[in-house]
C-alpha cells in the first residue's frame, strides 16, 4: 500500500539499473567516511561525499525514464539518502568540522520519523512514499553539510563555503521538520486505513 498514492507502477524486479546505482551509492559510504575522518584525506572524502550526494536524483530519474520503478528501489533510494547524510554528519562531527548541535538536529529528526513510523505501522505491510519536500530537504542539507565542513576544514574559498553552507542549513532544516510533520500525518492516515485508531 502506498499511503501517498504511489504515482508510478512498481515492479518486483531487483537487478535493475536504478537499484544498482543505489547499491553503489551505499557501498561508497564507508569509503568517504574513512577518508573524511582520516587526517590528510578529508578533501578526497568530501569530494566523494559530494559525488554520492549529487547522485541522489540519478536512481529515481533513471527508474522513471527506463520504466524500471521497483518496490525495492522505492526503499533503497531513501535508505541510501539517509545513510549517506547520516554517515557524512557523523564523519564531519568526529573531525570537528560541524557543530554537534547541528548534526543532532538532523539525526534526531530522522531517527524520530523512523522510530515513530516503525512503531505505528509495525506488521501492517504499509510503506510511506517519499515526499518531494523530504527529497528537497535531504538534497539541501547534503549540500549544506558539504559546504560547512569544507569551510571548517579550511579548504579553498573556505569563507564563501561557510556562508553558503549555513544559509542552506537553515533552509534545509526547516524543510526537513516540515516534511517530518507531513510524514507523521501520512503515517497516522495509513494506520487508520489499516484498522488502527483514527488520527488525532
Amino acid at each position: 500500500m502506498n499511503s501517498t498514492g504511489g504515482r508510478e507502477p512498481a515492479s518486483s524486479a531487483i537487478l535493475t539499473i536504478p537499484n544498482l546505482v543505489s547499491f553503489l551509492r551505499i557501498l561508497l559510504i564507508p569509503v568517504f567516511f574513512g577518508l573524511i575522518v582520516h587526517e590528510g584525506t578529508e578533501m578526497a572524502g568530501m569530494l566523494l561525499f559530494a559525488g554520492v550526494a549529487a547522485t541522489d536524483w540519478v536512481d529515481g530519474f533513471v527508474a522513471r525514464r527506463t520504466n524500471q520503478v521497483s518496490e525495492l528501489g522505492k526503499i533503497l533510494d531513501p535508505v541510501a539518502d539517509r545513510l549517506a547524510i547520516g554517515a557524512g554528519l557523523i564523519a564531519v562531527m568526529v573531525r570537528g568540522a560541524l557543530p554537534v548541535w547541528a548534526g543532532l538536529a538532523v539525526l534526531v529528526r530522522d531517527i524520530a520519523v523512523l522510530v515513530v513510523g516503525a512503531a505505528l505501522l509495525a506488521g501492517r505491510g504499509v510503506r510511506i512514499d517519499v515526499r518531494f519536500l523530504g527529497k528537497s530537504a535531504t538534497a539541501i542539507l547534503m549540500i549544506a553539510i558539504f559546504c560547512i565542513a569544507w569551510g571548517n576544514f579550511d579548504l579553498s574559498l573556505a569563507g564563501f563555503f561557510l556562508a553558503v553552507g549555513w544559509v542552506l542549513f537553515g533552509v534545509g532544516i526547516v524543510e526537513s521538520y516540515l516534511a517530518a510533520s507531513w510524514y507523521l500525518g501520512d503515517i497516522l492516515r495509513a494506520r487508520a486505513a489499516t484498522g488502527g485508531p483514527p488520527p488525532g
